[in-house]
């Protein structure tokens, strides 16, 4: 059995395309298959389903696939280890977050790249809280920064960062309460995120939680619409605090935070408990646990 073979596989049940596996092997279609088959031989069992076309993997095959991205994952945390023993930290981080947590990605990134020129990050920003925890388990991702207000199960490890706190967004002048409560936001022109999305779900849920049901006037599946139609004045919308910190609050709005109840949910960087853990995933806890974040939960300085 050969580490080129387990690549095969993975490779074979991310891309569910015999060619486009190969092509992501670097390798020609029929090298992929010929390595599949001999390891199908080896373990005298078969791991694809095959007809004119892939078929999908066997349970023997989706089994393998499992152990294959944990070999993997471990070598290549060998290779960092022993590249880092010599010129530094290097190699690829992939991270993964919930929509809403983008922009604390970037400010954990920011520092881990300029501690360490020579690693990389790949990022992947649209992931639901179920599937970090998945990718992470199947080590398809490194590091993911999530909800964490569930209990998170004991294979992981979780660094709290800050909490996610949610603001009206209106109309300067609008005639808002200081302090709006979830019920008179309700009430309001509202533009909101498309129900599929998992920050327009919790928000539903805090409506729920006090007996009303929204009715947007607008809804878009893009963050950036969404701003691009409440800058108009038209509409309020309800965002995370942390939002306004990347697109600040727009000269013709308002915000205010929202009780009635205050709500807030807690963000945390979530990795596999492995030991030892990765090199690259090290240095970004320790990125992670010397990074304030809790500015997040307020308003922008210049909103107050």
């Amino acid at each position: 059995m050969f580490i080129r073979q387990l690549e095969y596989m993975v490779a074979l049940a991310r891309e569910r395309h015999f060619v486009r596996a190969a092509q992501s092997c670097s390798v020609s279609q029929p090298a992929l298959s010929e390595g599949i088959r001999k390891l199908e031989k080896e373990l005298n069992v078969p791991l694809i389903r095959r007809g004119n076309k892939f078929e999908g993997l066997t349970a023997e095959g989706q089994e393998l696939v499992i152990w294959a991205r944990k070999i993997l994952a471990d070598r290549d945390a060998m290779n960092d280890e022993i590249e880092a023993m010599r010129a530094g930290v290097s190699g690829q981080l992939r991270f993964g977050s919930v929509p809403t947590a983008s922009i604390a990605v970037s400010l954990l990134n920011a520092p881990f790249c300029a501690l360490h020129p020579l690693a990389r990050v790949q990022v992947v920003s649209d992931l639901t809280s179920d599937d970090v925890l998945s990718r992470l388990r199947s080590y398809e991702i490194d590091a993911g920064i999530t909800y964490i207000q569930d209990p998170v199960p004991a294979e992981f490890r979780v660094l709290p960062l800050y909490r996610e706190q949610y603001v009206l967004l209106t109309a300067a002048g609008a005639g808002t309460a200081s302090s709006p409560t979830w019920a008179q936001a309700a009430a309001l022109p509202l533009c909101l995120l498309a129900p599929t999305m998992q920050g327009r779900r919790r928000i539903d849920e805090v409506f729920a939680e006090v007996g009303v049901k929204p009715e947007p006037r607008l809804e878009t599946d893009s963050v950036a619409s969404l701003f691009a139609h409440v800058k108009t004045g038209s509409w309020a919308t309800i965002v995370p605090s942390a939002w306004l910190h990347v697109f600040g609050v727009p000269a013709n709005l308002h915000a205010v935070p929202l009780v009635g109840p205050e709500r807030s949910v807690p963000i945390g960087l979530v990795t596999l408990a492995r030991d030892p853990a990765p090199i690259l995933v090290r240095a970004m806890a320790s990125v992670a646990e010397s990074t304030d974040l809790t500015f997040l939960e307020n308003l922008p300085a210049d909103q107050g």
